[in-house]
């Protein structure tokens, strides 16, 4: 074997060069990781902007058209999952008129209230998430009062 075969048998990367690449990397992972974080926050917003909707859809659609008013805030969102005992005229309630009642994407339970005082339209429910700081009351709270046509154009 020639004498330049075997050196380049042997060659591996220098110290030089790992640290060199080692720091590529950090300074894309820098550059990535909060674009990322920033893409999930914006997931979980919409996420749980969807689900209120879906609820505020159930109880309008489905459960105020069979028992021609809104659950009580006691009943809350499993009256749209299982008839409440709690009503006269239960054979009215055609349900489930949702799968499910899952938490938020934060793991906090969705909040209900019946008759809403966030909403325009006073005999209205207010359903919402207390968001990611999981308090309520705060600026990050996500709730069916909210017009999102104004927020998507604002933004």
């Amino acid at each position: 074997m020639s004498r330049t075969g075997r050196r380049a048998a042997r060659r591996g990367f220098t110290l030089m060069e790992l640290l060199l690449v080692m720091g590529i990397l950090v300074i894309l992972l820098t550059m990535v990781v909060p674009k990322l974080i920033s893409t999930q926050k914006k997931a979980n917003v919409n996420a749980a902007k969807i689900q209120v909707g879906m609820f505020r859809k159930a109880a309008e659609e489905g459960y105020m058209q069979d028992m021609n008013t809104f659950p009580s805030t006691e009943q809350g969102l499993t009256a749209l999952l299982e008839a409440p005992s709690d009503v006269e005229n239960t054979k009215n309630w055609n349900g489930p008129y949702v799968e499910s009642v899952p938490k938020d994407p934060w793991g906090h339970e969705y909040q209900y209230a019946y008759p809403g005082t966030h909403n325009e339209e006073k005999d209205m429910p207010d359903i919402w998430s207390v968001g990611p700081d999981g308090e309520d009351g705060t600026d990050d709270d996500i709730g069916n009062w909210s017009n999102e046509e104004d927020e998507e154009t604002n933004s």
